[in-house]
């Protein structure tokens, strides 16, 4: 018998900002995705297009992406804006969602082709699906988060503390539940339970 595949002809865009650790977690998650059917649309922030660091080469992580994406990478604001006008996408998963990504979704402000990509996609009422990952995410990130986790159409996948005795304000959310939480939020309601014990 077939597996029914749950994001079967769904356009989803994978918004990657740069906390550039995490980013070997989500390439899985991506590949998840694709798994269960999603047609993908890298959308990566400027500092993952342009930085390479001690976790990756900017161009091993594009070439992946090339390979796993079902269109072009979106890499600029120009090329972000159409998401809006054209409505192409029934979901946007930022991960990882840094600290700076959330502070500026949760201000208004659009620097960056990721967060062109939320903007558009929430002109368009569609679900925005947040996998953060911040150090500061119960510090002075925590009134951001908060803010965010009042919005309509913002989704957060369930997080926890990462490392609570040498890192206490830092969060992250739970990668393997990203495909989860992206067919909840489709049908318009957050994935329970949202806060998880730390690792």
């Amino acid at each position: 018998m077939q597996k029914v595949r749950r994001l079967a002809g769904k356009n989803i865009g994978v918004v990657l900002t740069g906390s550039h650790c995490t980013i070997g977690d989500v390439l899985p998650q991506i590949r998840k995705i694709k798994e269960e059917g999603g047609i993908l649309y890298p959308i990566l922030s400027f500092t993952v297009n342009d930085t390479d660091n001690r976790f990756y080469k900017v161009e091993d992580l594009k070439n992946e992406l090339r390979q796993l994406g079902d269109h072009p990478i979106i890499n600029t604001i120009v090329g972000a804006e159409p998401i809006g006008p054209q409505q192409l996408l029934d979901a946007v998963v930022v991960m990882p969602a840094t600290g700076n990504t959330i502070a500026k979704m949760a201000n208004g402000i659009v620097d960056t082709p990721a967060l062109m990509a939320i903007k558009a996609q929430l002109r368009n009422q569609r679900p925005v699906i947040i996998a953060v990952s911040t150090n500061d995410g119960l510090g002075i990130n925590a009134r951001n988060i908060g803010a965010l986790l009042n919005m309509k159409n913002i989704y957060f996948v369930p997080f926890k503390q990462d490392d609570p005795y040498k890192k206490g304000n830092s969060l992250v959310a739970k990668m393997d539940l990203i495909v989860d939480t992206i067919e909840w939020a489709m049908k318009g309601q957050q994935i329970q339970p949202l806060l998880l014990g730390p690792a």
